[in-house]
């Protein structure tokens, strides 16, 4: 067979996908494995609320062994949880886990979806997170999913009632039952209907579950075996689900692989009830199509031909099957893909910078090659000039192209381009709901002739580079604005009328900028100088600029915005790099702002260590106020004399995840016998690295209170917490953001004094939040109140009381 092969590029704008690349070229396995799914066409989604809450080893079962297009629809991006590889919160946690997803998404072989929920942090009832949601909202989102996606079955991680252990959790079960009703009816969401079609699923299960204490498994219930062995790709599903899971590193789920039969049941919710087999009823073979005979005779035969070693053998009879499926349902994407992969080819479009400025033309190098025994010749056409380049076998194609097209958008997660409020993101193009991340903004269209046809292959432009430890990497190509500027802090505390001085980072993403800067000010501020001019000389170059700022004494509370005037166009955009080993790097061009308020805070003692736990803010918001904080190293706490801090401060989750604790611990308590302060923040109930982590007795639980403006009462109003130096009313606890607290105390000893009682609506109260203890000449102070969310967002309340905790009146 001759193949004659050519490659055209042009510039072009599709979704964007690291895996859409054939860097990572498919093996003799994954081919067979994907030959095996062309006479497969049914489809499942999983729906639930966070991501970690899927079945991993189910979604690889489905997509690997039985073949099915597998989705996951995670509610939220998990935004509200807690972080254990860094100190992001919020939108970039949520940032975080969205990639960790679609990196577990890549092992296990589903495909990824989101709704615009936001995840506000715990909920109690499926109601509190419907009324903070918008449930209309969210429940259109998943039906939007489901008529996009199409699935023959729907599956649900939670039941809808107590069980699940979390509103969202229970609220993403509502809302899947609701949804599977929804996404058929015409009347319900009837604006979606220009785009997509009702859509009837055959059934809608729950996959019952035993962990975490909680048994909802059942021997009467539907089971399947998805601990099976895949002997093309060398693991069981338990294995794969394994190395899915474990990117979960921000939330520490590192698992353990599985082997041997494992057993997932399920329980009938709605639609056709299922006795036997999840898929009852259902058939997954081209038989769904009408005059299928032929393509289904071919697909097997090009099953049964497959040759291992010698993949392009199946060439002629994909080129044929190509010819015959036009026009049909098909797997389309797969086949192309398979093609490409038979013949050995690999292709890249690469930009020479890892990012460009908005409107920059943009310089590549293209890379292709076949790799078939076949003889065959390649060529390239260059868009502009037509020129050609021929190669014989196996020879790489190169191209460097001056100019490829340009970005005409800057980088910015698509939910993050607008502001938001507590319940959902605001995204107004409905054919971005659902999208895992953002489309690309500059792209190229390869056009491969084999034989007679023509086969498009769209491609992101990416930036390769070689790291001399982890060799060959790919990152997601950026496109700025011409200059960001970026606050140390995101928000700013004033002690009554003193002025600060505000520092900020600039950036230049291309040669030659120079414009200036101005701030825009809530009534009550004054900037010095009001302007100021800035020029950097290359792409690239960093300059550090500052100024003063003064509140007077009718300053408002608000938010400071800069503005960055260029060329006469005004950029309000800071800077944001998320570069963990896990993930691709992440780079956002947030809003250059931060938040400014004034309040009147005393200090006793401001010589502050700080002994790193998980990850958080609380080092940098002390500082900003005028502690002299100083971080401390394991080595530092076991070696070093303490006596020279007023207070020692552990991070968060510090007893749960540092292996040198119980080494560091007597030498901490020391601290206090000899009249030091140490505060522990919170830390989970399991499992701790210490069983006593105070003084004296206590137990840490799951409680928590996350009603940010729950009441709370003062139970030891004259305690020198509530009263030195700063004085502490109800006012103080206004304003506080998420939640109050997390991972309560109870069973406490008589020697802590409870400081605070709060509790949810309808619950009973708690006084666990707060304990503190004297201790020797000293002061122990375990809290569970939320101050990692509170300081780094300026709540002036939180950071007087804290500074009430660092302080011992004597």
């Amino acid at each position: 067979m001759n193949l004659r092969q050519y490659l055209f590029l042009i510039p072009f704008v599709l979704p964007f996908s690291l895996k859409a690349q054939l860097a990572v070229q498919p093996n003799a396995a994954e081919i067979k494995q994907g030959l095996e799914g062309l006479n497969v066409t049914g489809s499942v989604l999983y729906i639930a609320a966070h991501p970690d809450d899927e079945n991993t080893r189910l979604l690889a079962y489905l997509a690997k062994e039985k073949k099915v297009r597998a989705g996951y629809l995670s509610l939220t991006r998990g935004d509200g949880g807690q972080n254990l590889i860094g100190n992001e919160q919020g939108e970039l946690l949520g940032l975080i886990r969205t990639q960790e997803l679609l990196a577990a998404r890549r092992m296990d072989g589903a495909e990824q979806f989101f709704t615009r929920a936001n995840d506000f942090g715990f909920s109690k009832t499926p109601e509190e997170s419907f009324k903070i949601w918008d449930k209309s909202k969210i429940l259109g989102d998943v039906v939007w999913v489901i008529r996009k996606f199409q699935p023959d079955v729907i599956i649900t991680r939670f039941p809808e009632d107590g069980r699940a252990g979390h509103g969202h959790h229970s609220g993403s079960a509502i809302l899947a039952r609701e949804a599977f009703v929804a996404a058929a009816d015409p009347k319900q969401f009837p604006e979606q209907l220009k785009d997509v079609k009702p859509w009837q699923a055959k059934r809608i299960v729950w996959n019952t579950y035993n962990f975490g204490g909680m048994n909802t498994t059942a021997d009467d219930q539907l089971k399947i075996d998805v601990g099976v062995y895949n002997a093309l790709l060398g693991k069981s599903y338990g294995e794969i689900a394994a190395d899915s899971r474990s990117n979960h590193r921000s939330q520490g789920f590192g698992s353990a692989k599985q082997r041997g039969s494992a057993l997932e049941y399920f329980s009938p919710i709605a639609g056709d009830p299922a006795k036997s087999d999840l898929f009852e009823g259902l058939d997954f073979t081209l038989n769904r199509y009408p005059g299928s005979k032929d393509i289904q005779t071919l697909v097997s035969a090009l099953n049964n031909g497959y040759q291992a070693s010698n993949p392009a053998a199946s060439l002629p009879q994909l080129l044929k099957l190509r010819q015959m499926v036009k026009g049909k349902d098909f797997k389309h994407e797969l086949l192309d893909n398979l093609i490409l992969a038979c013949s050995g080819i690999w292709l890249e479009v690469a930009a020479l910078s890892p990012s460009y400025a908005l409107n920059d033309s943009i310089p590549v190098k293209v890379q292709a090659i076949a790799r078939v025994a076949t003889p065959y010749s390649i060529s390239v056409l260059e868009e502009n000039t037509g020129a050609s380049m021929e190669l014989s076998p196996n020879k790489m194609v190169a191209l460097d192209r001056k100019v490829f097209g340009s970005g005409s958008r800057i980088t910015q997660p698509y939910w993050l381009e607008k502001k938001h409020d507590q319940g959902s993101y605001q995204v107004d193009d409905l054919s971005l709901i659902g999208l895992p991340e953002n489309q690309p903004f500059v792209n190229a269209v390869f056009r491969i002739k084999i034989a007679d046809q023509l086969i498009e292959k769209k491609m992101p432009v990416v930036y390769k580079y070689t790291d001399p430890v982890r060799g060959e990497l790919y990152q997601p190509l950026v496109i700025a604005p011409p200059v960001t500027a970026t606050f140390q802090e995101n928000a700013f505390l004033f002690n009554g009328n003193e002025s600060k001085m505000i520092t900020v980072s600039l950036k230049s993403f291309k040669d030659q900028v120079s414009g200036t800067l101005t701030a825009t000010l809530p009534s009550g501020w004054n900037m010095n100088p009001q302007q100021l001019d800035f020029k950097l000389g290359k792409k690239g170059d960093q300059e550090m600029i500052s100024f003063k700022l003064s509140p007077t004494a009718d300053a408002r509370a608000g938010e400071m915005v800069l503005n960055l005037n260029v060329n006469g166009k005004t950029f309000h955009q800071g800077l944001r790099i998320l570069n963990y080993d896990h993930i691709p790097p992440q780079t956002l061009f947030p809003l250059a702002a931060a938040k400014i308020d004034r309040t009147d805070l005393k200090f006793a003692g401001k010589k502050i260590a700080y002994i790193p736990g998980a990850g958080d803010l609380i080092p940098e918001s002390l500082k900003q106020i005028g502690f002299e904080v100083t971080q401390l190293s394991e080595q530092q706490v076991l070696n070093m004399d303490l006596s020279g801090f007023d207070a020692i401060v552990t991070g968060v989750r510090l007893y749960n995840i540092n292996n040198q604790i119980n080494a560091m611990q007597p030498r901490l308590m020391r601290f206090v016998e000899n009249g030091g302060i140490l505060l522990l923040q919170y830390n989970v109930n399991s499992p701790l690295k210490l069983t006593n982590i105070g003084p004296y007795p206590f137990r840490l639980t799951t409680d928590r209170v996350t009603e940010e403006d729950a009441a709370v009462h003062l139970l030891a109003p004259n305690h020198p917490a509530l009263n030195y130096p700063n004085k502490i009313s109800q006012k103080d606890f206004e304003g506080w953001v998420q939640e109050r607290g997390l991972y309560f105390a109870q069973d406490i000893d008589p020697k802590y004094t409870p400081i605070l009682g709060m509790h949810d609506t309808g619950e009973t109260e708690k006084n666990g939040s707060l304990l503190i203890a004297n201790y020797g000449e000293g002061k122990f102070v375990y809290t569970s109140l939320s101050f990692f969310r509170q300081l780094p967002a300026g709540v002036t309340g939180a950071y007087r009381l804290f500074i009430n905790l660092l302080s011992n009146k004597k």
